[in-house]
């Protein structure tokens, strides 16, 4: 018979299942059952009924008890509707996850791979909300459950998903579950950025503070714990980097006081030894100069770890958190000093400033190409002994050229030398500061000794009080208290033995001898400068106190450089230095320095006067060498193709025969070097003789036809085939002219 147009094909079983091999399902007396609702087929009772349980937060699984017992309870209603007992499977794995998403919820991942395997016939929830508050894993459950034709039940009611109307009612749910989570996050986080913009939402209170009844933060009132707080600010303040601070503490067995906000001592004080991780959190953190802040860590949904809660926090500078009030907490410094910590703490990151390194290197960070206005790189050469300047960031970034490059021992030279002209005339104040910073830091140490003896002492008293008033009948007690009283004396008697030798070595008030010293070397600030005492970090800290920046500008590729300092405060001053360079060509006086050299060289004055002379008139050498001398003034003159004044006894006395040559100038000729032509005297290549001269020099003899076997002797190249030149070309033709 043909359908209607309004009429559907009547399909009591999915395709995928026959009549023939479906077993018949029968009630405990052995009559078959009949189901309880219109939906539910034989197929549905066949299979499991799943009953899925959960809460949201750990604290609803132990406090809201009857939401749970109404969940547990939906196993009798499974009974009901004609499940067996032992066909109905209890799912509670997801018990204080949230419902916002699939991620480690791993009763509901199980709740999937079952109904993907066809083995679920209805799934019970409270409400449609326990299975799922996201869109996207709801849907992706009804789209299952569509496939396989499992039932879907709530306190509400029975649903199809096959069924338009019931696919459509289960949609409305889905969506309202999910914009009922986006309400409550809503007001509750509106809720909270209220309070906290009153500022009165507080976590765990950080180093050096506590949290008050009322939920506010006071100083910590320990003594020792606000004096080892405030410590650290001085100390970073004269160290100038977070590493420095870390060394100064555990070179002085200083330890950063800790209250555990966990396990069994919780809210107790605990001394603990620094890190870089927790000194970093301190002179970050605005509430130490009694700045409120919140929401300084958000939320990246980029960056979060499926199945780890804890991940995808980013930190906010203090200055775009969401509440930001001044002057709200109790505070250990001065907001102006948090503001410039901060600065610092940035300078000192490698891609800016920098902090100051223990390489030889004195200007590094401060330099910047006038060029391309980026700062300039820092290299070592030598292993480490030369220093070189080169602004080649472009180059390592987009492949560009080198906009400039120097040798760094005479830049550094000319910066420290009006570095020290600079603090010459402060050399007295120098020295009191010096003198009161060296007293400061001693009587905080001295401090810090104190109450550690004070606090052992404390707890050798009270072990001693705790010892005398147990009963001493009871030795089971007795014993144990006498041990804590013997370690507890023990520990207060080596400290002392400490403090002793620490106060010969450092006393707590200078000696007239330290002062005398320290106003002797505040008095000769060159020499301390140069001392081997004083680091190059040393160096480049004081040159940073001084100096915000360098600009620098090669003149072309001349040894001139166009050096202008911007002093702090605001005044720039304008060098001009002379870098080395690596040829006589790149000078800017080249010219007049060549005809110079002509002139004297006309005049038949020796390379040694040569150079005396040039540098009496002021005449520098390219390279690093401050001074000409005779080897360099004669290496001058052979790249031009000329050599100096012959000597006099070859000049005066003729002992050069008809078609004689010297060495070094017949190499020249051939465009050889000279020791190719020694090695070919050596070989009986050429005909030589050794001059009576002071210096052996060698006479060549090469007539013309002697001269054309030499250059083809030197335009001769070896091959795999021919190793050795020719004999022709190897012997020297006779010698007629004697």
């Amino acid at each position: 018979m043909k359908l209607g147009r309004t009429q559907q094909p009547e399909m009591p079983f999915p395709a995928h299942h026959s009549v023939a091999t479906l077993p018949e399902v029968r009630s405990l007396g052995g009559q078959p059952l009949v189901p309880a609702s219109p939906k539910i087929h034989v197929w549905h009772l066949q299979r499991k009924a799943f009953v899925y349980i959960r809460q949201s937060t750990t604290q609803q699984v132990v406090e809201h008890r009857e939401s749970a017992d109404r969940q547990y309870a939906l196993q009798q209603r499974a009974i009901s509707l004609g499940w067996p007992k032992d066909r109905v499977e209890i799912i509670d794995d997801d018990q204080g996850r949230s419902g916002s998403s699939v991620e480690g919820r791993l009763g509901f991942q199980y709740l999937l791979a079952e109904v993907g395997l066809d083995h679920v016939g209805i799934i019970f929830g409270l409400e449609m909300s326990r299975l799922a508050r996201s869109n996207k894993d709801w849907h992706q459950l009804l789209e299952l459950c569509a496939i396989f034709r499992t039932l879907l039940a709530d306190q509400d009611g029975l649903y199809d998903p096959t069924d338009y109307n019931d696919r459509l009612l289960l949609g409305l749910k889905g969506t309202m579950s999910e914009a009922e989570l986006h309400i409550l996050r809503s007001r509750m986080y509106q809720g909270l950025l209220n309070k906290a913009k009153r500022g009165e939402v507080f976590n765990h209170a950080p180093l050096g503070y506590i949290k008050l009844p009322n939920g506010e933060f006071a100083l910590d009132p320990d003594e020792q714990v606000q004096s080892v707080t405030r410590l650290l600010f001085d100390e970073f303040d004269r160290q100038g980097t977070l590493h420095g601070l870390l060394r100064y503490l555990v070179h002085h067995g200083i330890r950063l006081p800790i209250r555990p906000h966990a396990g069994i001592n919780r809210g107790q004080l605990e001394w603990r030894r620094p890190n870089r991780v927790t000194l970093q959190n301190l002179l970050r953190r605005p509430l130490y100069a009694g700045i409120y802040c919140w929401g300084h860590r958000a939320i990246d949904p980029r960056r979060k770890i499926a199945g780890r809660p804890g991940t995808g926090r980013t930190v906010r500078q203090p200055e775009e958190c969401l509440v930001l009030l001044p002057d709200h907490c109790p505070a250990y410094i001065a907001a102006e000093r948090f503001w410039a910590n901060q600065k610092r703490l940035d300078a000192n990151r490698a891609i800016g400033l920098g902090a100051p390194r223990h390489g030889p290197s004195l200007l590094g960070g401060l330099l910047v190409c006038s060029r391309c206005g980026r700062r300039l790189m820092v290299g070592y050469t030598n292993g480490g002994q030369q220093v070189r300047y080169s602004s080649a960031r472009g180059m390592t970034d987009y492949g560009e050229p080198i906009c400039q490059s120097l040798s760094g021992q005479r830049l550094d030279d000319l910066i420290s030398s009006h570095v020290l002209t600079v603090l010459q005339p402060a050399a007295l104040e120098l020295h009191l500061e010096a003198a009161a910073d060296l007293q400061q830091e001693r009587q905080r140490l001295h401090q810090h000794w104190r109450q550690q003896l004070e606090r052992v002492r404390y707890e050798t008293e009270r072990a001693a009080r705790q010892y005398q008033a147990v009963e001493p009948e009871n030795r089971l007690v007795t014993r144990e208290l006498e041990r804590r009283w013997e370690q507890a004396l023990q520990d207060q008697r080596r400290l002392e033995e400490d403090y002793e030798r620490f106060c010969h070595a450092q006393p707590a008030e200078l000696s007239p001898a330290d002062r005398e010293r320290i106003r002797s070397l505040a008095g000769s600030i060159p020499e301390l400068w140069n001392a081997a005492s004083t680091t190059s970090a040393d160096r480049q800290r004081i040159i940073r106190f001084l100096i915000e920046g360098i600009d620098l500008d090669v003149q072309g590729t001349s040894e001139r450089v166009a050096v202008t300092i911007h002093w702090m405060g605001g005044f720039s001053s304008s060098h001009e230095l002379i870098r080395a360079v690596q040829q006589y060509d790149q000078m800017a006086d080249y010219p007049r320095l060549r005809a110079r050299i002509e002139e004297l060289r006309a005049q038949r004055v020796s390379t040694a006067r040569m150079a005396e002379q040039l540098n009496q008139e002021g005449f520098r050498p390219a390279k690093r060498a401050k001074q000409f001398n005779a080897a360099m003034v004669a290496r001058f003159l052979a790249k031009g193709g000329r050599s100096g004044p012959l000597p006099r006894a070859i000049d005066a006395g003729c002992l050069l025969r008809k078609a004689e040559w010297l060495l070094n100038d017949l190499a020249r000729q051939l465009g050889m070097p000279a020791a190719t032509m020694h090695s070919w005297r050596k070989l009986g290549w050429v005909r030589a003789r050794k001059l009576p001269v002071p210096g052996g020099l060698w006479a060549i003899w090469a007539d013309q036809a002697e001269l054309e076997r030499m250059t083809r002797l030197r335009r001769f190249r070896r091959s795999w085939l021919v190793k050795s030149p020719p004999t022709d070309l190897t012997t020297p033709g006779p010698q007629t002219d004697k």
